[in-house]
């Protein structure tokens, strides 16, 4: 049996920034578990290279949801990074810290330590930003925050559609209110993807108090009358391996992998472990549960008079330019997040801050992973920020090999159904604009025979997706559904943190990375602190 200090299952962003805050303390033995592998695939670097990491084995969990009802029965591909890095090395890459309110709501809940004033130092002290330090942002950390480097012509007439619609133009967002439209802010450094490897884990890879393994998959934590004492692994060699841990067993496997863990383990619903084979360890229903995501509802709009992603794509002349721009300058479209522009705004006056955002793109396809259209389009996708439907993620067996079943229940209440069809009408609105006239737009997803409000709600459920930000199923708080306090400790097991997304009480508005890096800084300190 190994001993170390802390023990932290995932080596995703959380687990990067955890295992560099931990190792600082050259006392603190650390041992840092990823089931994937290394994050020297060729595709993970270029930041276009997210077409070639999600869905491929090598690089996601490749995940599928449980049919759903709001989405006509569609059960959809759902993404996990299965490397290092975890979702940073092939996710959008998009800057988003959400609103001031998303926190101050948390702080509300009872969570001491977690309203915006009390985070947005911790934001900054991770970042380090192209422009500088200022009110809102750091200079000097790990995190590189940097804006894009293509421009598309397209994109700026919908900026100037958005304004003449009442979303203003505004320089950045991450300032605690994001109502308005900008360009997204990347973590890229010089066109290459900053993922929480390249930022926390590599710089720090030579602590002789670190351990870092891969291909090791957790089958379970062991608990011992109510404490943590280590985990037990199987290595990439098939072997079985028990690991101890002397002070702390911290789960930073996110929304999917720690619920997934902490059941396997004997920690949640008693009903589904028994039904499981598996012994209760400690009965903490909350465990699973409150699964939360932002459902993105793709329009696709054929333009005219100017030219977009998809016929570049799909020309010889074009493809070898882009190569060559990025190879040359490191800018162009193989610098590209999914999407470049973004816009906040209310579904209806009586919401208290923008609850909708536009992810816009310039380009389209009939779905993620298929070639794109061969005629020039834009996806302006939008999603609701406060989804009201809670679903869950369920262990089916006691074997860690099995993907747990996920059900996200899309669109399951009346207020997201409202926030859907607002959205979509929305962005007709924005569409019809003056400023895009000159482009005729033409509505091919969902449709100009789309109509009534009936009609809408159908088409939300047909085009809706995920756009990959699962949290909450660990959730903070002291209510009877909470797993973890607000020191991130799960409730009735010593020694044993949730330190990921999963622990967001309810879901912040927008991308959710950088808020995971802030919940790893937090978690950090408390683990430090904690230790004396």
């Amino acid at each position: 049996m190994k001993e170390f200090d802390y023990i932290i299952v995932g080596a995703g962003t959380a687990g990067c920034v955890l295992a560099n805050r931990l190792t600082a303390d050259p006392n603190n033995r650390v041992l840092l578990i990823e089931a994937g592998d290394s994050d020297s695939y060729f595709w993970i670097d270029i930041p276009v290279g997210y077409l070639y990491t999600i869905n491929n084995p090598r690089t996601d969990w490749c995940y599928e949801t449980e049919p759903e009802p709001g989405l006509n029965g569609r059960s959809i591909g759902y993404a996990r990074g299965k490397v290092l890095g975890g979702c940073s090395s092939i996710n959008a890459m998009i800057y988003m810290r959400g609103q001031a309110s998303d926190y101050d709501h948390w702080s509300q809940l009872g969570n001491r330590g977690w309203a915006w004033e009390e985070v947005l130092p911790v934001f900054k002290r991770s970042e380090d930003y192209q422009h500088g330090a200022n009110e809102f942002h750091g200079n000097g950390g790990e995190l590189r925050v940097e804006e894009r480097r293509v421009n598309w012509e397209i994109l700026e007439a919908w900026r100037d559609a958005a304004e003449e619609c009442g979303i203003p133009k505004i320089e950045e967002f991450n300032r605690g209110n994001n109502f308005g439209n900008a360009y997204f802010q990347m973590n890229q450094r010089r066109g290459v993807r900053w993922s929480g490897t390249k930022a926390f884990l590599r710089p720090i890879m030579s602590r002789p108090n670190l351990t870092v393994m891969t291909k090791a998959q957790v089958h379970k934590v062991m608990i011992s009358e109510r404490r943590a004492t280590g985990i037990q692994l199987v290595d990439e060699f098939g072997s079985s391996e028990t690991m101890q841990a002397r002070r702390e067993v911290v789960l930073a496997a996110g929304s999917i992998g720690s619920p997934q863990l902490l059941q396997l383990s004997g920690i949640g619903s008693g009903e589904l472990l028994r039904d499981s084979g598996i012994d209760v360890e400690h009965e903490l229903p909350g465990v699973g549960e409150n699964l939360q995501d932002h459902l993105q509802i793709r329009t696709v709009y054929g333009v005219s008079n100017t030219t977009t992603l998809n016929r570049r794509a799909n020309s010889i002349v074009g493809l070898a330019s882009m190569a060559m721009e990025y190879a040359l300058l490191r800018s162009g479209p193989l610098t590209m997040p999914p999407s470049q522009l973004g816009a906040f705004a209310k579904s209806d006056e009586d919401q208290p801050s923008a609850n909708m955002e536009w992810h816009v793109q310039p380009l389209s396809l009939d779905k993620f992973g298929e070639p794109l259209h061969k005629f020039d389009a834009i996806t302006p996708s939008v999603c609701n920020l406060r989804p009201t439907s809670r679903g869950s993620v369920r262990i089916i067996s006691n074997r860690a090999e099995d993907h747990p079943a996920i059900n996200l229940n899309y669109l399951s209440t009346e207020a997201d159904r409202k926030v859907a069809i607002a959205g979509l009408t929305y962005t007709r609105r924005i569409m019809a604009a003056q400023a895009l006239a000159r482009y005729s737009p033409q509505e091919l997803k969902p449709g100009v025979g789309c109509q009534t409000e009936e009609e809408l709600a159908q088409a939300a459920g047909d085009l809706g997706t995920t756009i990959f930000h699962p949290v909450g199923t660990c959730k903070m708080g002291n209510d009877p559904m909470a797993v973890v306090d607000d020191r991130l400790q799960v409730h009735g097991v010593s020694n044993l943190r949730v330190i990921d997304a999963s622990i967001m009480p309810s879901i912040t508005s927008g991308n959710t990375n950088a808020p995971t890096v802030m919940i790893a800084e937090k978690g950090a300190e408390y683990i430090l602190e904690d230790a004396g």
